[in-house]
């Protein structure tokens, strides 16, 4: 009797899960403990029922109080393996991956952006690094006798005289800007003693005549000396478009002509080093890469010599029918304002297409001078 209670207790002690494994119960709990917490991190189980038992490890034990077991009999391997098996089986997120793979496509395409920058500022510093010591070797060469210098005597030439042209209408502009402000001084002098003349006609009886003959005569001093100094102005302002718009334009492309002449020279003097040299096969290829820049700035000289020489024969004409204009203006609109001929200035004006600042026009308004 004994014997067979302690087999029944033995037999009741002992759990047996589906798979016929003995395990404690610290185990059991545990892995009861850890599928729990699986089942709320993926959040596919909508209930978890802590307080029944494991359906996983229940099981059915049969047997007599003296005999061993007869069988074992799970009752939720059936259901539970194909949920586990569900489980497993669940596809990941398909924003996980391809959002690490669109974060970092961009990413390369921005570092291989940044490299070609890199690599494209390098070679423009290798070229210019390269193109300097060339030019400036050139450039000591002609200076000290050692190198030579191609030439274009007609050309050379007509550069020296505009150069020399500039120089003497810059001049002209000077003197001509000095006679505008003398002369829109003495206007303005005149303009104040007429008025101090008339009105002392009106205080002075006595001197009234006298007083307002020298008033009217400054008067019309004053209106002539705004219609020649209207003259003066625009005598200023087109040879100041001459010397500094279009001279200037001309000079700044004869500066890039020669840059360019230099360069050019610069390269033929590399070549014709290169082509007296040894030729091996690694110097043959040397003089083929400088064969190519030479013909590259021999095509860029000769360009900006063409450029040159159609903008100094466009300037020359442009020059002639200016200055043809604006010196028979400055001559009529003098000689009249001299002579006294009200009617031959005005008529100067006209003709020249000349027009006046009503008086005061120069003045700050009275916001500006707030």
């Amino acid at each position: 009797m004994a014997d067979s209670i302690m087999s029944k207790a033995a037999t009741m002690e002992i759990p047996i899960n589906s798979n016929g494994d003995t395990r404690t119960a610290e185990e059991d709990s545990l892995e009861q403990a850890a599928q729990i917490d699986w089942s709320l991190e993926r959040k596919d189980l909508q209930q978890v029922m802590v307080s029944g038992p494991n359906l996983n490890e229940t099981s059915i034990v049969s047997g007599g109080y003296g005999g061993a077991a007869e069988g074992i009999i799970p009752t939720s391997s059936i259901k539970v393996e194909p949920l586990i098996l569900t489980f497993y089986s669940l596809p990941s997120s398909p924003q996980g991956p391809s959002m690490h793979h669109s974060n970092s496509h961009p990413t390369m395409m921005s570092e291989e952006a940044t490299r070609g920058i890199a690599v494209e500022k390098f070679d423009s510093v290798k070229k210019w690094s390269i193109n300097t010591y060339k030019c400036t070797k050139q450039m000591f060469s002609e200076r000290f006798g050692r190198g030579t210098r191609t030439v274009d005597l007609e050309l050379e030439a007509q550069i020296d005289v505009l150069r020399e042209t500039k120089q003497k209408y810059e001049h002209i502009l000077r003197l001509a800007q000095a006679l505008s402000g003398h002369f829109y001084n003495m206007v303005q002098t005149q303009q104040a003693l007429g008025d101090t003349f008339a009105d002392l006609s009106q205080k002075s009886p006595e001197l009234q005549d006298e007083f307002g003959y020298n008033a009217e005569t400054q008067r019309l001093l004053c209106k002539n000396g705004e219609t020649l100094l209207g003259a003066i102005n625009f005598f200023v302002s087109s040879i100041n478009t001459l010397v500094n718009k279009t001279m200037e334009d001309t000079l700044m492309t004869i500066k890039l002509y020669e840059n360019a002449r230099l360069e050019y020279d610069a390269y033929r003097t590399d070549l014709e080093e290169l082509s007296a040299g040894p030729r091996d096969a690694a110097t043959m290829m040397r003089i083929e890469v400088a064969q190519q820049e030479y013909q590259i700035h021999k095509d860029k000289y000769e360009r900006l010599r063409s450029d040159v020489t159609i903008k100094l024969k466009f300037l020359e004409e442009n020059k002639v029918k200016v200055m043809h204009k604006q010196l028979l203006l400055f001559h009529n609109a003098i000689s009249a304002y001299f002579a006294g001929n009200q009617q031959q200035l005005e008529q100067t004006l006209r003709q020249f297409s000349v027009k006046l600042k009503p008086p005061g026009s120069d003045k700050p308004s009275w916001l500006e001078e707030q």
